[in-house]
């Protein structure tokens, strides 16, 4: 055992002294393995850092929070089916029937949704945002949502009743409109309607700029004041602790029988909750993941048929030492592992910087992006440990043939 590590020592130390001797040639030889193995690091810490961020956000809302749609959520590709665009709206009395008929939710809340024309402007005193998020919600969705009040107070559901012109802002519009004053009792205007500001919102966990930090919520009632042609609603209920799952049942149960689905068919909403977002998310993500590591594969296999390229000219240039070594007693696995090892000391090399490439690029990417993009460490492992095999995979071809030459023609060799 003694002689069998001198010999990797050995051997490691001569794929080295080969490693140093041609510097500018072996990394032209390792450039591919090199940039594979970056793309691989990079790649995978950007996941991890959208992973955690996008998780973190969509659990801000609540993770007892369940979402009801018209349609399914997600991602729809191409048009919608027949059945899809002749669905009824969801309704107030919709969301009233499972608060009342659902024993495992707490609460329930109703967003109205109007999707026809812009965005309407929010002004105050000569400054405007245009694309502010202008919402309508009954009081209890404050807390169905998790919203953080920073300033003031929530409107109620009197105010609710009695249509009251009353306004909760995001942070953003604060840092906007009243940056050295109190913006609590001030007025502004939202597509020239006058609301009273009674309240402000935190900053919520934000994965890019989903318009939280713009919103401005008034109540049910008084949205459908202006908007009395909105049909549209969003519907939220909050279960009760341990009991998301059974809230879903009784909600999905409560709707199919208020819009008459039969048995037999699908249901004619979409429920969905923090996790399946996440889950969603993940989703899409391993495929963008997938397809770029199939694109940094092609890179390993550029830079493994260099590696085999040029172990095949030093096993030419190297013919006469190779005689030497068998001459003296090398046997065939000694020269094997001699060039495997040199191989596999070239790819190592390789995935190491790679490894390295791919962490700058991570912390370049946390500190301008500001995506908190953690190099995890499977993907490390993974990284050096492809790299290495790719080495031992494409040096294994002239390794073999530097093992068989015939040490009298070999030692022969010009």
């Amino acid at each position: 055992m003694p002689n069998y590590w001198n010999g990797v020592r050995e051997n490691l130390r001569l794929a080295l002294d080969t490693l140093r001797t041609h510097k500018f040639r072996s990394f032209l030889t390792i450039l591919g393995v090199l940039i594979g193995t970056a793309t691989v690091i990079a790649v995978a810490s950007i996941f991890a850092g959208l992973d955690r961020k996008f998780a973190d956000m969509a659990e801000d809302f609540g993770t007892r929070t369940m979402f009801i749609f018209k349609f399914n959520p997600g991602i729809h590709l191409g048009r919608l089916s027949k059945e899809e665009r002749m669905r009824k709206e969801l309704t107030f009395d919709d969301a009233m029937a499972i608060k009342e008929q659902c024993p495992s939710i707490q609460e329930v809340a109703v967003e109205p949704r109007n999707f026809e024309g812009p965005p309407p402007v929010v002004k105050y005193k000569g400054m405007q945002i245009v694309n502010a998020l202008f919402l309508g919600s009954t009081p209890s969705g404050f807390e169905v949502v998790n919203d953080h009040l920073a300033d003031g107070r929530f409107f109620t559901e009197i105010e609710n009743v009695h249509r009251q012109d009353v306004a909760v802002i995001g942070p953003d519009i604060v840092d906007r409109f009243f940056p050295n004053e109190d913006p609590i009792g001030k007025t502004i205007l939202v597509d020239g309607n006058s609301f009273e500001v009674i309240g402000t919102l935190g900053h919520r966990k934000e994965l890019g700029d989903t318009g939280s930090g713009r919103v401005v919520k008034i109540p049910y009632l008084t949205y459908m004041k202006f908007y009395p042609y909105t049909k549209e609603n969003l519907i939220l209920g909050m279960a009760y602790e341990g009991k998301l799952d059974q809230a879903i049942d009784e909600a999905t149960g409560v709707l199919r029988r208020r819009r008459h689905v039969k048995p037999s068919e699908e249901n004619s909403f979409g429920i969905s909750t923090a996790q399946s977002f996440i889950d969603q998310f993940r989703q899409i993500m391993s495929m963008v993941v997938l397809v770029t590591i199939v694109i940094s594969s092609i890179g390993l296999l550029v830079g493994g048929i260099g590696v085999m390229n040029i172990m095949l000219v030093s096993v030419s240039e190297r013919t006469r030492e190779i005689g030497v070594r068998k001459a003296i007693g090398a046997r065939r696995s000694d020269i094997t592992w001699q060039f495997l090892l040199e191989a596999m000391t070239l790819t190592g090399a390789g995935g190491v910087l790679g490894i390295l490439l791919g962490g700058f690029i991570s912390l370049l990417i946390r500190l301008v992006a500001d995506i908190p993009s953690v190099v995890p460490l499977w993907s490390v492992v993974v990284g050096f440990a492809v790299a290495v095999s790719v080495g031992l995979f494409f040096g294994m071809w002239p390794a073999m043939k530097a093992a068989r030459l015939d040490p009298i023609v070999a030692l022969r060799y010009e």
